[in-house]
């Protein structure tokens, strides 16, 4: 029954995806947005069943399909293993991307693509259950690459607009460049070990005394797969460009399934990573440096959903400092909670942009909170989460990063505590830019505004309540969160939380810092009414920063304009002399065979000519020969 209930689980969405790819124009939009939106439910159901399963037995459940790889000693099934993780991140992977999809019918309404979007929506949460539930590398590398291609596809859905294109195709080969280290890493563990399985790897690796170096290497490139996956220094710059695609998309992305992938990847292999604590370091590192930078980018960006995609990685940063600290379930925790409040927030922005006509710039915006209070209440709620204010969900999971950072490393601390103050400051700079003052924008949309349909507003009630409540699963003193994960890791062992002295004064040190975020921003913004320049204006620092420090214009002088000088001397001068080679070649053979055909003149007197002189030529050569 198991068995069945896995294979449900994975393929209702891609019967949904079939059904839209094939039926979907001929079934309307309605019932096209319908059959997707179930198919993800029914996934989300059976989620809940084997939750509840494993929850009570405290049991994995191993599924083995069929043998898939024998060569030699390597051995490769096609699996499911479903833990407390698989199951723990496929409840918001299918439970938030079934609010999403239910988002999506009225939002992608009028689009005339409406059943391919749907399509493509079901087939990337396909993937992420592959990648989640599988049983091995290899598996979970089918699901990698798939979301990766349904990020591509819909990034690019608008793909009239060049922009949009140029946005799905830098997602698509950024991701690539960190794939390329994640194959290095499986290539390594397949070598060392003869599996990919992760129960067996997790055997060989913590019983027996493997070689170090090599472990150590594989482990750094799986890491540089998971900064591709989830937008990490240096390979962060893909994501706020993806913002071209639906805002559901970016909501599907950032809060449910691709982009928290690196982080399931990392816990996965926990194993792993704790026998290599250089690269834990590194990874705590990166994950400091990449929240402040995001964070500080975030300070001056005006397109709504750029705010919220440099929020992304700079929380991301935040998790991946955790999984540094060696606290797996502390980036988990923040996982979730970030899964409720960032899900909200987009879908937030997206009814914003859906009121005022595809508009994204925040200079534009102002005053939408009597037009539109229950946008503003969710977004507003889903802001104090992310602001780390007590007691929604963000103030939990972002303080347990905090004591973990502090309790490694004062520095981490106070990085950390910096671009959670910068979060506060410019999510409110956001609220306050969109929701307050006077409406900036045209008359034409002031006589327009007016609050999203049910089917947009519903979803963003659920995920408020959501990021109000989330903080719930792990609590000081009584985590619910850490008792459930506790059996999957081999070295963090579960400790009660406690709330001494130092826990309670860190905890009102990032509480004051969130406020002071919040009050310096409505300083600036609502007090003194200032308005972001526009961007000719800007200057200094400011510019710097809006320009992301210029790390796309260096990528570009480094690697995209030498690449394409040196793809134009392939194509002026190697292609072009190879082609006249070939062509020379073809031309010789052309006269000679030209001037052969004279030959065949249909004279049969000169055919007769022919055939005596060659019989004397061989006469003659056979008789020399002797």
């Amino acid at each position: 029954m198991d068995t069945n209930l896995a294979l449900v689980l994975l393929l209702a969405p891609f019967l949904g995806f079939l059904l839209n790819v094939f039926f979907g124009k001929q079934l309307g939009k309605s019932l096209s947005g319908g059959i997707g939106t179930l198919s993800v439910l029914v996934s989300f159901a059976v989620t809940i069943y084997f939750f509840l399963q494993i929850n009570q037995t405290n049991q994995p459940i191993s599924i083995s399909l069929f043998d898939w790889i024998q060569i030699n000693n390597f051995h490769v099934n096609f699996g499911f293993l479903l833990d407390q993780l698989s199951i723990l991140w496929l409840l918001f992977v299918t439970g938030i991307g079934s609010l999403i999809h239910l988002y999506s019918i009225s939002y992608m309404h009028d689009d005339e693509k409406m059943h391919t979007f749907f399509a493509y929506l079901n087939l990337f949460i396909f993937f992420m259950i592959t990648l989640v539930i599988g049983s091995n590398l290899l598996v979970m590398f089918i699901g990698w690459e798939g979301v990766g291609l349904c990020s591509y596809l819909l990034i690019g859905f608008w793909y009239k607009n060049q922009d949009f294109n140029d946005a799905a195709k830098k997602a698509f080969i950024m991701n690539r460049i960190g794939d390329l280290g994640l194959l290095i890493g499986i290539f390594i563990l397949a070598s060392l070990f003869s599996t990919l399985d992760f129960a067996t790897l997790k055997t060989a690796i913590t019983g027996t005394n493997a070689n170090a170096y090599w472990l150590g290497i594989a482990a750094l490139a799986l890491f540089i797969g998971a900064c591709g996956k989830s937008a990490q220094i240096p390979l962060y710059t893909w994501l706020p460009d993806a913002m071209a695609g639906p805002t559901p998309v970016s909501a599907l992305i950032h809060a449910a399934t691709m982009v928290p992938a690196g982080i399931f990847m990392v816990t996965r292999l926990n194993f792993l990573f704790d026998v290599a604590p250089e690269v834990q370091n590194i990874i705590a590192v990166i994950g400091a440096i990449t929240a402040l930078v995001a964070a500080t980018i975030g300070l001056v960006q005006n397109d709504i959903k750029k705010v919220l995609a440099y929020s992304t990685v700079s929380q991301l940063g935040l998790m991946f400092l955790a999984l540094g600290m060696g606290a797996y379930q502390v980036a988990v925790f923040h996982v979730i909670t970030h899964a409720f409040f960032k899900a909200c927030l987009f879908l937030g922005s997206g009814s914003v942009i859906h009121a005022l006509g595809g508009e994204q710039d925040m200079r534009r915006m102002g005053g939408l909170k009597k037009a539109m209070p229950t946008t503003f209440w969710t977004m507003m709620i889903a802001s104090l989460a992310i602001a780390g204010i007590f007691p929604f969900a963000g103030f939990w999971s972002k303080d347990e990063i905090l004591i973990s950072a502090f309790h490694g490393s004062m520095i981490f601390w106070v990085i950390a505590s910096i671009a959670s103050i910068l979060t506060a400051f410019y999510m409110f700079r956001l609220m306050y830019l969109t929701f307050f003052k006077e409406f900036r924008g045209t008359e034409h949309q002031k006589s327009h505004l007016h609050e999203s349909p049910s089917l947009i507003t519903i979803p963003l009630v659920i995920l408020a309540i959501l990021s109000t409540l989330g903080g719930l699963i792990s609590l000081p003193t009584k985590s619910w969160l850490n008792e459930y994960l506790a059996p999957l890791f081999s070295k963090v062992a579960h400790e009660e939380h406690t709330l001494g002295s130092t826990e309670i004064t860190l905890m009102a040190i990032a509480l004051a810092g969130a406020i002071i975020g919040i009050i310096v921003a409505r300083m600036i913004y609502i007090q003194k009414n200032t308005l972001p320049k526009e961007d000719a204006e800007m200057t200094g620092v400011a510019k710097v920063l809006y320009h992301k420090y210029y790390v796309d214009e260096i990528y570009d002088a480094l690697f995209v304009k030498p690449i394409n000088t040196l793809a134009r001397f392939f194509r002026d001068y190697i292609e072009t002399t190879i082609s006249n080679l070939v062509f020379g070649f073809g031309k010789v053979i052309y006269a000679l065979g030209f001037q052969g055909k004279k030959l065949q003149s249909g004279s049969i007197g000169f055919y007769l000519f022919a055939f005596v002189l060659g019989f004397c030529i061989i006469i003659s050569y056979l008789f020399l020969a002797q």
